[in-house]
Parts: structure tokens; C-alpha cells; sequence
């Protein structure tokens, strides 16, 4: 691993030189400055991993480079080497960031704790923000949401998409497959070369071939020039085959052999031609039964699938459907040239009810309709397209507000003071347990909805039920 450099400011040579015996006995490298103004050029030319900051400089405070540091939001670790009488100062430092403070004379054996401490302190908050970072992303590579099995797929396209590796992506029509494709082509070393994607449920079985390997003139009826199939225009890039169960199995077989050996011949033609291709594939059926049926070779199967991205459904991402709803009705409407305020409580309740069997792609056209078909304004229960505007209880739980008061949550007995008649005061997590549970029960066992009602999170719900049950 990289030996961590260490910057050392202090303007007297002999402490330096001291310092920097501790610091090289402890593995670290070292370099150092006598100055405040060397220690801004330093920074000029880079960034050491941490500093250790003399307070009392010829030319200038070590404060002034701590606030330096602490405005530029330079990424080292400050520490603050400081006299007797200087404490005040220390603490002035630390306001600036400055992760501790070594009060002088000190040895080898305090100086280089403290350091390993901020270090590590330092590697600590990196990771945590890295992750706060990826949990917290709602739009990603055109996806939008949250959910954690989004956050899922996120990881995994981070991952893959350097490689070259072969990707197979799974998942409902609607759900995003081609953007999945896109999103790893444009994070990969390839993103500047070209992404080609072809249905192959879209075209004709006797003009699949062509359209990826692609033709001479005179090959078949209707040729009439050479013509560049999908495999030579992706050269260098993507080539990505969405609903590939569809392919006929004789052309199956040509692919297998193409994606072994990255070679092919145009349909008309006996020149072998070879290119650079990167292969992402796509379903909206289960290969492994397309594979039993006798529909989708084995060995093809087992060539592509290397890295398989599950692509979930709308339904199981708690918590996206709003976030796509507000995206969704923004951009529309600014491309409508209209202005819209969001949804009442029953349009709300509808959206987040119904299950989507069409996905995102559903949900795009929803919200399109919508805008083109009503003016601008709050949308209401009656502005939604069928079958969302006749959604009726059970199907839809209106929001709370909407409730007779004789049908809203009600305090569990268990509340009640027998003594008083009362509600009894109770631990908070046990009330909030007690109101959630009734929420889930009211809403049939719906979590999302439930979840939608109480305006939080589904994957709030199922975190506290899971430390519920293992408390």
C-alpha cells in the first residue's frame, strides 16, 4: 500500500528534522516546510494526506492556513503542534478543523498515535460519505429512484461496466432494460465508441441476420447495396440485443460464434470480418425456461449469462413511484409549456395503489396523458387516465385526511390507562411499533400503502419491523 506523506510546518530545524525521524520510523513519508507562505506553495504543487501545523510562524499564524485549508475544503487531516500558553489557540484550530492538537514537548509514541487516529478517522468518514453518497442517489444514469433494489442495480452497473464481461439483464417489459444497457456502456472505457441496440423481437426472422451482420449487394431480394450490420457499426463499443429469446435458434448458433470469436461474415459474402464488441443482452422471460422449452440454446446461455442484472418491478420499489411521479410531471409539463401543482390525496393514494404491471414505461404515459389532457392546476382522482380514475376501496386507501373519524387509527387498548381512562404514557418506539402495525393491518397488509399513508418510506417500515422482531 502508498505510504501516507506527511506534510510537517515548523520553523525551527531541529524540531522539524525530529519530527520527521518519528515519522519516517513510523512508516510514513515525510516532507517539510519552514513557512507559511512554503506551506501555501506546497499546496500549489499537492496535496499531502495530512499536515502537522506549527501555530506560531515567522511570516504568518498557522491558524491563517487552517482557515486556508478549511475554505479551499482541501481533503488532508490538520493536526496542531502547539506551546504551553497556546491552548486557546488549539482550540480556535480545531473550530477550523483541525483534528487534534499535540501539546509540546511530546515523542515519537504520542505524536504517531495521533496521527494514526486522524488517519484512520479520515478513512472512516471517506467510506461513510462514499456511502451515504450511493444510498442516496435518486437519479442514476437516466433511472430515477431510490428503492434499495434500485441501489442494487446501481452497484452492480458500477462494478461491471469497466469490464468487458458479458451482461445479461432480466426484468418485466417497462422496467428499464435498454437504459440498464446504456447506463453500463457510458460508465465503461467504451463510452465514447458507439452503443447499438437491436430488438430482436422487432424485425422479421429472415431479416435478423442482416440486420446484425449485415449484407452484400444482391444477397437477397431487395438488397441493393452493401449494408453494415449492428456488429460492424458497434465496433470499438456496445452491442446491445434486447429480447433475445426471441432470436430463431439457427441464427442463435451464428451469434455463439460470433460472440466467441468476435468474427463474422455478411450475409452474401465468404470475407470473415472481425471486430471489438462488447455484449449486453436482455429478456423480459425467464432464459432458463426458454432454455427447457427448447427456445433459447443452453451453451448460448451459459456464453452470455456472466453477469446477471435482476431489473425490479415497480411494484417491489417502495418509495420510487413518488419520486418518478414528480419528475416525470415536472419535465412533461415544462415541455407542455403548463404548470401543475402536484396531486390531491386520492390522485396520490391511486398512483401508489395500483401495481403497475406496465412499469415505468406505464407510468411514463400516465403522467403524460395527464398533462397533455388537463389543464394545469392540482390533479384530482377524475384527471387520471382508466383504469386509475375507478379505483375504489379496497383497491385504493384514501389518504387519512379523507377517513370519517369514526374509521381512523385508533389507540390500541393497550394505551389506555384502566386507572384513568387516560391514554398511559409509553415508550416511543412501542407507540410508534403499535401505530405502524394498525397502518399495515388497515391497509390489509400493503406496506407500501401503508407506508404511503403514513408519509415515510416502505423500506423505513420493513427496517424497524426487522429490528422489531430481533429485539
Amino acid at each position: 500500500m502508498r505510504k501516507a506523506r506527511i506534510l510537517v510546518v515548523e520553523d525551527s530545524e531541529s524540531m522539524a528534522e525530529l519530527y520527521r525521524e518519528y515519522l519516517i520510523s513510523g512508516g510514513y513519508e515525510c516532507d517539510l516546510a519552514g513557512s507559511g507562505q512554503a506551506t501555501l506553495d506546497y499546496f500549489q504543487q499537492q496535496l499531502p494526506d495530512a499536515v502537522i501545523l506549527d501555530i506560531n510562524l515567522p511570516d504568518m499564524s498557522g491558524i491563517d492556513i487552517l482557515r486556508h485549508i478549511h475554505d479551499a475544503q482541501l481533503p488532508l487531516v490538520s493536526l496542531v503542534v502547539t506551546g504551553h500558553g497556546s491552548v486557546d489557540l488549539a482550540v480556535e484550530a480545531m473550530a477550523l478543523g483541525a483534528y487534534d492538537f499535540i501539546e509540546k514537548p511530546f515523542g515519537s509514541k504520542r505524536l504517531l498515535t495521533t496521527l494514526s487516529n486522524a488517519l484512520s478517522h479520515q478513512t472512516l468518514n471517506e467510506q461513510l460519505e462514499s456511502i451515504k453518497e450511493e444510498f442516496d442517489r435518486q437519479d442514476y444514469e437516466g433511472f430515477i429512484g431510490s428503492s434499495l433494489p434500485m441501489q442494487g442495480v446501481y452497484r452492480i452497473i458500477d462494478s461491471s461496466a469497466p469490464s468487458n464481461a458479458t451482461v445479461f439483464i432480466t426484468g418485466e417489459s417497462g422496467t428499464g432494460k435498454e437504459v440498464c444497457a446504456a447506463a453500463i456502456h457510458n460508465r465503461s472505457d467504451r463510452k465514447n465508441k458507439p452503443f447499438i441496440a437491436l430488438n430482436c423481437a422487432a424485425i422479421p426472422r429472415d431479416l435478423m441476420e442482416s440486420e446484425i451482420f449485415g449484407h452484400t449487394k444482391g444477397a437477397f431480394t431487395g438488397a441493393v447495396s452493401n449494408r453494415d450490420g449492428a456488429a460492424s457499426r458497434a465496433d470499438g463499443g456496445t452491442l446491445f440485443l434486447d429480447e433475445l429469446c426471441e432470436m430463431d435458434l439457427d441464427l442463435q448458433t451464428k451469434l455463439l460464434r460470433f460472440i466467441q470469436t468476435g468474427s463474422f461474415q455478411k450475409v452474401g459474402s465468404n470475407k470473415t470480418e472481425t471486430v471489438d464488441v462488447r455484449f449486453v443482452c436482455a429478456t423480459n422471460k425467464d432464459p432458463l425456461e426458454e432454455v427447457k422449452a427448447g427456445n433459447f440454446r443452453e451453451d448460448l446461455y451459459y456464453r452470455l449469462h456472466v453477469i446477471p442484472v435482476q431489473l425490479p418491478p415497480l411494484r417491489e420499489r417502495e418509495g420510487d413511484i413518488g419520486l418518478i411521479m414528480d419528475k416525470l410531471l415536472n419535465q412533461y409539463a415544462h415541455e407542455e409549456g403548463k404548470e401543475f401543482q402536484g396531486f390531491d390525496a386520492e390522485a396520490a393514494a391511486a398512483m401508489h395503489s395500483y401495481e403497475w404491471p406496465g412499469n415505468v414505461r406505464q407510468l411514463q404515459n400516465v403522467i403524460r396523458n395527464i398533462v397533455v389532457l388537463n389543464p394545469s392546476g392540482v390533479i384530482s382522482l377524475n384527471m387520471l387516465p382508466p383504469p386509475l380514475n375507478e379505483m375504489t376501496p379496497p383497491e385504493m386507501v384514501p389518504n387519512p385526511a379523507l377517513i370519517p373519524a369514526a374509521q381512523t387509527l385508533q389507540a390500541p387498548a393497550s394505551m389506555v390507562s384502566a386507572a384513568t381512562g387516560q391514554a398511559a404514557i409509553r415508550p416511543l418506539w412501542l407507540v410508534e411499533k403499535e401505530v405502524i402495525e394498525a397502518a399495515i393491518d388497515q391497509c390489509g397488509g400493503n406496506i407500501p400503502r401503508a407506508a404511503a399513508l403514513l408519509e415515510v418510506s416502505a423500506s423505513t417500515i420493513y427496517r424497524k419491523r426487522e429490528r422489531w422482531a430481533n429485539a
